[in-house]
């Protein structure tokens, strides 16, 4: 097992638990249906990505390697970019603040998520003892 990926995956899954209820209770009197969507986006794919980092920090006993050990990193760094990304904009839009061109965040979230799944698949594929 590797440790940090058990414990960055479920503090974002709890983490992800309570962005759901903000956002079901708090933020559904607040914003539009579509930025409420938005928010509900963010939350989905931080679950997603919790589940990701949990399965990485079991997977690392069968599959040891630095691959797992950088799809940590690519899904927290994913998380933080494309799920943060997101919450930030429904919730800046609140307050009438746009965030405009820093929006460029969120598909830059999307490739470390797309990158850290390409680490687990070759951790995976490169891994020399047989099952």
């Amino acid at each position: 097992m590797y440790k940090p990926a058990l414990t960055a995956g479920a503090f974002f899954a709890a983490l992800a638990v309570i962005f759901g209820a903000f956002g079901a209770h708090a933020l559904k009197a607040c914003v539009a249906a579509d930025q409420l969507m938005v928010f509900d986006t963010g939350v989905r794919y931080q679950f997603y990505h919790s589940f990701a980092l949990l399965a990485a920090g079991l997977a690392f006993s069968s599959f040891p390697g630095k691959n797992l050990k950088l799809a940590t990193i690519f899904f927290i760094i994913g998380i933080i970019l494309f799920c943060g990304s997101l919450y930030a904009m429904v919730i800046l839009s609140i307050s009438g603040i746009n965030i405009g061109p820093a929006g460029i965040i969120t598909p830059v979230g999307g490739l470390f998520f797309i990158a850290g799944w390409v680490l687990f698949l070759l951790a995976i594929i490169n891994n020399k003892k047989s099952l």
